[in-house]
């Protein structure tokens, strides 16, 4: 009996002193967790430091190599000592600076509708309709602006989200919306790459630059200044419009590249070529989503009437002559601009 007692006496205090220790395992875990999310890398640096020792630490700050079995191209180096350089070179400045640009472009967009305002048509409509855009091109233009877009914003998310979404949101809310914008980001790329080369290809006769395009430039294309309302002449596309075409190409390029490297790095990567395609991924879209934010003003609201071609594929003949007026003498007389006849108008509309 006494045996008895003294077996389920011991394994009552077994069980206390097990749940005592994992009850302390426990709260010293949380006391970790705690001190880590206020003090950061200090309190990682010092359980690393307590754990290695500190010359050990020492040395893979200042880039030793170790040996490992591995054979990849950094195998020796545990901790890439330019990381620290890279975190705050794109924490204090890029990121910082990127906001400020893109606020800074949508500032200047609306200070330039309330200042100076959007450029009209000189004279009435006709009511001619010249044809501007086929349904390929159009399609093709959507196609792009959707992509872009969606990408840009799921790229903007990842890099800022956790400043302004992150703090206002429950944490599970939070876990979902950037891990979907990462896979959106991740796997819709591919198609931005392949409209940009579609893009490319299919509109690069139209946007070589001419003698005509210096004239334009001079004159702000008449949208500002003492030439405002003047009407620049242009051919298809106008000085503005090659320039963005050009950016978006040039910037583009660089995106699908740099992001190619960043989406799969099996092919031998470094964590310097990881460093430097974010840093080019990063500069080249905040560059061309500045430049879409002129792009999307103009369209909308910049120029009269600009919307209307790449909605429907027609422009009126005023907007023809004023805004493309080298074009227009060259398709004005084709068989699809033609007025249409009264008789052919009502067939049309049975």
């Amino acid at each position: 009996m006494t045996k008895r007692i003294q077996h389920w006496f011991t394994l009552l205090v077994s069980v206390l002193m097990l749940s005592f220790t994992l009850s302390a395992f426990a709260s010293e875990t949380a006391d970790n967790n705690t001190t880590s999310e206020r003090l950061g890398e200090s309190a990682v640096e010092g359980e690393l430091t307590g754990f290695a020792g500190a010359d050990y630490w020492r040395a893979v700050r200042d880039g030793q190599e170790g040996y490992t079995t591995s054979k990849s191209a950094e195998h020796g180096i545990l901790i890439s000592s330019s990381g620290q350089a890279w975190s705050i070179l794109k924490e204090k400045w890029i990121s910082p600076l990127g906001a400020l640009a893109i606020l800074g472009c949508i500032g200047l967009v609306i200070l330039a509708y309330f200042t100076i305002g959007p450029l009209r048509l000189s004279k009435q409509r006709t009511g001619r309709k010249i044809k501007r855009w086929s349904l390929i091109d159009r399609t093709l233009h959507w196609s792009m602006a959707f992509t872009f877009l969606s990408l840009a914003l799921t790229g903007l998310t990842l890099v800022y989200g956790k400043h302004l979404i992150k703090p206002i949101i429950p944490r599970d809310i939070w876990a979902m919306i950037i891990y979907g914008a990462k896979q959106y980001h991740n796997y819709v790329s591919p198609l931005f790459a392949v409209l940009l080369f579609t893009v490319m290809i299919k509109w690069w006769r139209k946007s070589l630059f001419t003698k005509v395009d210096i004239n334009w430039f001079k004159k702000m294309g008449g949208m500002a200044g003492k030439h405002k309302g003047s009407h620049p002449s242009a051919d298809f596309s106008n000085g503005g419009e090659k320039a963005l075409f050009w950016l978006l190409i040039f910037c583009g390029v660089f995106i699908v590249f740099s992001g190619f490297i960043l989406d799969f790095p099996i092919f031998g990567q470094t964590r310097l070529d990881m460093k430097l395609s974010n840093l080019v991924h990063v500069l080249a879209s905040l560059m061309l989503i500045c430049g879409f934010v002129f792009h999307i003003y103009v369209g909308l609201v910049g120029i009269e009437a600009s919307l209307e071609g790449m909605v429907t594929g027609e422009v009126d003949e005023t907007w023809a002559k004023e805004h493309h007026d080298i074009w227009y003498e060259k398709v004005k007389n084709l068989p699809e601009n033609q007025p249409k006849s009264e008789s052919s108008s009502k067939s049309d509309d049975k």
